[in-house]
């Protein structure tokens, strides 16, 4: 559990400390953009193998429960999961002023289209949704603190990336943010905005369907669970 849990802080220690922070500036100042991008994405790999071999041998040594929702929890996360899928492939193929080097999009006069009107971090979302449902469905401390750090970074990750775009560019970052939500539908539900299913893509919708499908199908021989028929 020691280096499960020191693989963890090291992930969350790149993404939130220094991506999310004022030292990312020092750094990309330092040695460049690409060579920054290039170093994160190493760092961030690496993080995650660790992780997931860390996480393997937890779950092999026997992590202590800690809850059982049983059939209802499993059901539960099935929805969650494909909630979740929805959001990254289309939150992935729209563009997004919150996105890698698509802050300019923050200078159109509809900078907030498709799945942002539901949520201007659809991918991040989805990635919250994601380790939801497997903290919820495991309910073991290993599954808690493995997902649940993909949960905290993803969470944090949202505040951060509204900091530095208001930060970059507080004029256009107001107006984006009025008519959208780090929630999915609350501005929708408030008023700010409205739902435009055709917008979304139902091609992209489709698409996420046809991953969760896939990843539902080949759950069991790439992890080792069979959610298709639990234990």
């Amino acid at each position: 559990m020691t280096s499960l849990i020191a693989a963890c802080a090291l992930f969350f220690l790149i993404h939130s400390l220094i991506s999310g922070t004022g030292l990312r500036g020092v750094l990309t100042g330092a040695i460049g953009e690409k060579v920054y991008r290039g170093l994160f994405a190493v760092a961030s790999l690496g993080a995650i193998v660790w992780m997931a071999m860390s996480y393997n041998h937890v779950s092999e040594a026997g992590s202590r429960y800690l809850w059982n929702l049983g059939p209802a929890g499993h059901g539960i996360a099935l929805i969650l999961v494909f909630l979740a899928l929805i959001c990254v492939v289309v939150g992935v193929a729209t563009k997004n002023p919150t996105a890698m080097q698509q802050e300019a999009l923050l200078a159109q006069a509809e900078p907030a289209q498709g799945i942002v009107r539901v949520t201007r971090h659809p991918f991040l979302v989805g990635v919250t949704l994601w380790a939801v449902a497997h903290v919820l469905t495991n309910g073991d401390l290993g599954s808690l603190v493995f997902f649940g750090t993909f949960l905290l970074v993803s969470v944090v990750g949202m505040a951060n990336i509204d900091a530095k775009r208001q930060k970059r560019d507080p004029e256009g970052w107001a107006k984006f943010a009025a008519k959208t939500s780090r929630t999915p539908f609350v501005a929708i539900i408030q008023g700010r905005n409205t739902l435009k299913m055709g917008e979304i893509g139902w091609g992209k919708i489709a698409a996420g369907v046809a991953v969760y499908a896939l990843i539902l199908y080949f759950h069991g021989w790439i992890f080792g669970v069979d959610v298709l028929r639990p234990a």
